[in-house]
């Protein structure tokens, strides 16, 4: 809005042009009309922050990039992958690739500030005082209300709010999309889960019993049995039958009674539930979308991800669409990178910095 001279600045202002028409030119730097001045330097920044969801307060980290003071930034919700993830996308001490506070980074050269979260089992959060795993509509409430947490930041441009999600994060951001009254105006989905929880479960499990043929560890008999019995586990749970794992792989039986006991049976339900494609559909046109797949990535493979790309154009979205990341694997790193390996590959830091074109603003200097 175009800010308005008080009155009495503008009487003053025809008094001097008066006076200069009267007297002529008026000479020296008393007369000369003063340089504007650049508003001041504000120096990135993180700063803690803590909001409060079912009770249960949860903690995280805003991070603030250089800015001209006064300037409203866009701002981004950082959602982590599956598992006890915590606000660093890591699971200390044995899993620590630090992808949030990386993808934080690559957002902040743009000028995009971000909020990033332990969320419910992780970091100071913690599990709240619960004994198992929340369901999915906990963790969506959750990350809801870390997305009001950062809509109300002072920095935060309330008109150019985003949600970037990895992995199982990735349907979570689609979630909060739903969820909230004050749309995100972009989705960027990482190497997101793109298919119901146990159909990709399914899929990963048996492409890896693939492997250990093609390695030698494996006959093929021995890995269509234990398809089958992954197809048929899965069948039972899913049906609310008992699920008998006796006979599979112990490998394989871990997993499986791991996401099936009372820990997690609940979570894996809830999940499961969902259809990532069917859920994108939900979202408002317009809304800028980005979906990126490794060609490496083990866990999404780029032919999981057509349908909730399908959805989401069939929905509207504008923006990149999908962005096919050579060589890249699930924590978006080269190929055979370490996963604790604290780097983002440069293909996947120029998705993101396309997807935030619109709302990029020049490093402050």
């Amino acid at each position: 809005m175009r800010s308005r001279t008080p009155w009495r600045s503008r009487m003053c202002a025809v008094a001097m042009a008066a006076a200069v028409v009267a007297t002529g030119p008026v000479l020296g730097a008393a007369g000369a009309s003063a340089a504007p001045r650049a508003a001041a330097l504000v120096p990135a920044a993180d700063r803690e922050v803590h909001f409060t969801a079912d009770g249960t307060t949860a903690y995280g980290t805003v991070h603030i990039p250089a800015h001209r003071a006064g300037r409203r930034l866009a701002a981004a919700l950082l959602i982590p992958g599956s598992g006890p993830t915590d606000r660093n996308g890591d699971e200390p001490p044995g899993f620590t690739p630090h992808t949030l506070p990386l993808l934080a980074d690559a957002l902040g050269e743009d000028g995009v500030m971000s909020l990033r979260f332990d969320k419910y089992g992780t970091g100071r959060t913690g599990l709240g005082g619960r004994h198992s795993a929340p369901d999915m509509a906990a963790y969506t409430r959750q990350a809801v209300a870390a997305y009001d947490t950062l809509r109300a930041q002072p920095e935060a441009d309330p008109h150019a709010l985003l949600v970037v999600g990895h992995s199982e994060g990735g349907l979570q951001a689609l979630l909060v999309d739903r969820a909230v009254a004050a749309k995100p105006a972009g989705l960027a989905l990482l190497a997101p889960q793109s298919m119901r929880l146990l159909d990709m479960i399914d899929f990963q499990l048996a492409a890896g019993l693939d492997r250990a043929v093609a390695a030698g560890q494996l006959d093929v008999a021995q890995a269509e049995f234990n398809k089958r019995g992954l197809t048929r586990a899965i069948a039972d749970f899913r049906a609310g039958r008992p699920v008998d794992t006796a006979r599979l792989l112990p490998s394989l039986a871990a997993v499986l009674n791991g996401m099936f006991g009372p820990v997690n049976a609940d979570f894996v339900r809830s999940d499961d539930a969902l259809s990532p494609p069917s859920v994108a559909r939900s979202i408002a046109p317009g809304t800028r979308t980005l979906v990126t797949c490794g060609t490496q990535d083990a866990k999404v493979p780029c032919r999981t991800v057509p349908a909730l790309v399908s959805a989401l154009a069939g929905a509207g979205a504008t923006g990149p669409g999908l962005r096919v990341l050579p060589g890249l694997d699930h924590l978006l790193h080269p190929a055979g990178t370490p996963d604790n390996d604290p780097v983002i590959a440069p293909a996947a830091r120029r998705a993101l910095h396309a997807f935030v074109r619109p709302w990029r603003q020049a490093p402050a200097n």
